[in-house]
């Protein structure tokens, strides 16, 4: 599925998911992925009942900061435990939660309007 906007050539846009991985600005990836406005990094996470503070730690360290963050949380979305959330909001960061296909087209959509989002993407089959 091929979910392009324009977006500068220095800008991590999103186009593909499926199939075990992400096409992001022109490089397959496979296995899930932490996505910013200009790095996007492996991510271990496969399963989100196994998330936890630490595996966001590259959100909270970004040399951009980050507003909002994604949550792509498989093939549908789910609860984020309440006391993670805060955590993270304490950083300064929201996080909203959805399915990866979701947080994918969001994440374009927001990165195409130049807000300081992230997203935390489950790949999905």
């Amino acid at each position: 599925m091929d979910i392009t906007p324009p977006v500068g050539a220095d800008r991590q846009l999103i186009q593909g998911y499926g199939d075990g991985g992400f096409r992001v600005s022109g490089t397959r990836h496979k296995g899930s992925i932490l996505v910013l406005p200009r790095l996007t990094l492996a991510w271990s996470i496969e399963n989100i009942d196994n998330l936890a503070i630490e595996d966001l730690a590259p959100v909270r360290d970004a040399v951009e900061p980050v507003g909002v963050l994604l949550l792509g949380c498989g093939a549908t979305g789910a609860l984020i435990d309440p006391e993670l959330r805060a955590r993270v909001r304490e950083w300064g960061v929201v996080i909203e939660a959805m399915g990866t296909g979701a947080a994918c087209r969001t994440y374009n959509v927001l990165l195409t309007e130049d807000r300081d989002v992230a997203a935390a993407l489950i790949a999905i089959d």
